[in-house]
């Protein structure tokens, strides 16, 4: 499970370095194996280990190619997925268009999401988590079915 927010850095060749914390996990879970895709409702990239994404695969094979909505839905993310394992010192590489879609430059914000990562310019970060904040404060969301029982 990924939790929290960890600024990291983009290298000069388009890499990024897992922290430390997430590494053996990791490594445990899928080799290193990582795929990564564009999230089409935010400037951000998704970053799974390859077993989570494995049962996304599965679950876009089961829409209809013939439903123009599923599958633009499956052009996307699949068109953008890109696979790789990470180095030995927990570095992997970022696309061309993959940093392009999300706008990333050199400081990023790495934040788990229990079974994947959001990957974030660290500014754009910030304006979405100040923008989530004020949302809430204000009332301003759609109180779903599952949202009415959520309590902390």
């Amino acid at each position: 499970m990924f939790r929290g927010a960890n600024a990291i850095n983009l290298d000069s060749k388009g890499r990024v370095t897992v922290p430390t914390r997430y590494r053996q996990a990791l490594l445990d879970d899928c080799q290193g194996q990582l795929v990564c895709t564009i999230d089409i409702q935010q400037p951000c990239l998704l970053l799974y280990p390859l077993s989570e994404w494995e049962e996304i695969e599965l679950k876009l094979s089961r829409l209809s190619s013939m439903n123009p909505h599923e599958r633009r839905l499956q052009r996307l993310l699949l068109g953008y997925a890109l696979e790789g394992t990470m180095d030995s010192n927990g570095r992997f590489l970022l696309s061309g268009p993959l940093r392009q879609h999300a706008k990333l430059e050199k400081q990023l914000m790495l934040v788990g999401q229990l079974n994947k990562f959001e990957l974030w310019d660290a500014e754009i970060w910030q304006q979405q988590i100040h923008q989530d904040i004020d949302t809430e404060q204000q009332g301003g969301f759609e109180l779903t079915e599952r949202l009415q029982d959520f309590s902390l």
